[in-house]
């Protein structure tokens, strides 16, 4: 069996579990059972207001996001779920950046505890740049249980890669 590329950091004796779903053919329902219900942010605006009552609730003093969409360009083979940006234009004599998020296209389906996962960790990049220690307290502040509903997002994507519907 090939690698489980979403989950090489994690120890053997996980991936190992994900292996044996995946040999069974029980790995979608495995997801199924666990996140029964689909989320009901389906258009960008919807998904601006998610994202704005978010950082409001977690990141009051965080810069302001000013875009937030669904991205139909990021997907696993990219290896990009989320990405968030500045982008800095010129207007009159000032420079001015803008902060964007986007999330790919592929969690408008995804189960709303998977959706927050990808959300909150973009809006940890507001406030932390790398992946730290204070980003994941940040991420765990935001959602808790953060780790794992990470763990599971990625078992999600795993299921994906290999083919079974969830």
């Amino acid at each position: 069996m090939p690698p489980l590329k979403y989950l090489q950091a994690y120890p053997e004796h996980l991936q190992q579990q994900v292996r044996q779903l995946i040999a069974q053919g029980r790995l979608g329902d495995y997801l199924a059972q666990r996140y029964p219900g689909q989320h009901a942010v389906q258009s960008d605006k919807a998904l601006y207001a998610y994202v704005s009552e978010l950082k409001q609730r977690f990141l009051r003093s965080a810069p302001a996001v000013d875009k937030v969409l669904f991205d139909n360009r990021l997907d696993l083979t990219h290896r990009a779920l989320g990405l968030h940006t500045a982008v800095s234009r010129v207007q009159g004599g000032k420079l001015k950046a803008k902060k964007e998020i986007r999330i790919a296209a592929l969690f408008r389906q995804a189960p709303p505890e998977f959706l927050r996962v990808i959300v909150v960790h973009e809006l940890a990049h507001l406030r932390e740049a790398d992946h730290n220690k204070a980003f994941y307290q940040l991420c765990e502040h935001m959602q808790p249980g953060y780790h794992p509903l990470e763990f599971d997002l990625r078992v999600y994507l795993t299921a994906l890669s290999v083919g079974f519907a969830t």
